[in-house]
């Protein structure tokens, strides 16, 4: 990173905290919209190839936003690079399998108790006061109980549709983590880039031996390439930018909205309708991330390393 870029002075933590909020707000719309516009490519291509082709052409985009010099990289950055390219891939296989099983709304409502356990850990290590810790419980809480009440209406009976879910919540948490890490180890977001092309890269023989089982169609195509735009290139990089404004525990809860957007989302596209104990569950959700926000404080970006730099920074 060039010399001027490390001395530019910090943002303010308004203006830093208001950055981060519209980051993960796009993040989580473009996510839940490219997750509908690909399930609706499903009957044609599978959940497989669906996410197959979205990895291609997030890998291309986020290759030409982010060109990552890939010979620069050290092995101390290369290393949370691989694990985030890994947990990139089978977050979203493991998810959009069980949207196919379990529905859209469900399926993202039970992956949501990754992030939900990255704010419930960060509450204890990552908040200053007695009284801000007890606060950051409680919102977490809080969205936590609005998630059981989205998942109580459904029913849903499918154990492997729901099994996959939690797993997509597991490697959400690590995907929180490891993106934060990479953030900080490699320039910019060519770490984020170089990820998203190792997951691409590893789609290959998969996708091509998905598509010719799944003789695919111009429009399923389409979707799936939406998906790979919405939900896989627009979030992988407002994540990473959100990241080095706010805590990964303000992330985790703020990422509760993602029900609520799936909600309504699955209401437009896939014709999922809301009963009126949904709309109670958006309000508890909702009321948690506005209160995380207001009273979480903002931790001050730390710069990234340079290119060169071979071994983790002092402190």
């Amino acid at each position: 990173m060039d010399t001027d870029t490390r001395t530019r002075p910090t943002a303010p933590a308004s203006g830093g905290r208001a950055a981060g909020v519209a980051l993960m707000l796009g993040s989580s719309v473009g996510n839940q919209s490219g997750a509908a516009l690909g399930a609706l490519a499903f009957p044609v291509l599978g959940p497989v190839g669906v996410v197959a082709v979205r990895q291609w052409v997030a890998g291309l985009i986020m290759l030409a936003v982010g060109r990552p010099r890939l010979r620069s990289f050290t092995w101390w950055q290369w290393r949370p690079i691989m694990a985030l390219a890994a947990v990139f891939a089978t977050m979203n296989l493991s998810l959009y399998t069980a949207i196919d099983r379990i529905g859209l709304g469900l399926a993202v409502t039970l992956e949501f108790l990754g992030p939900l356990t990255i704010a419930l850990v960060g509450a204890f290590t990552g908040v200053s006061t007695p009284a801000r810790r007890r606060v950051t419980v409680f919102c977490a809480l809080l969205a936590g109980a609005g998630v059981v009440v989205l998942t109580r209406p459904h029913g849903a009976t499918d154990l492997l549709g729901i099994g996959l879910a939690l797993f997509a919540a597991l490697c959400w948490a690590g995907y929180i983590l490891l993106n934060r890490t990479v953030g900080r180890r490699a320039p910019g977001v060519e770490g984020s880039a170089a990820a998203g092309v190792l997951s691409a890269l590893a789609y290959v023989p998969v996708g091509i031996a998905a598509l010719l089982a799944h003789p695919p169609t111009l429009a399923a195509l389409a979707c799936a390439a939406a998906a790979g735009l919405l939900s896989s290139a627009v979030p992988f990089l407002a994540d990473l930018l959100a990241l080095r404004r706010v805590p990964a525990h303000s992330f985790g809860i703020f990422m509760s909205i993602s029900p609520v957007i799936a909600a309504a989302i699955g209401t437009v596209v896939l014709g999922e309708a809301l009963a009126p104990v949904d709309w109670l569950a958006i309000g508890l959700i909702v009321t948690a991330n506005a209160a995380s926000i207001v009273v979480t404080p903002v931790a001050a970006p730390r710069p990234p390393t340079g290119s060169g730099a071979s071994h983790p920074p002092a402190g």
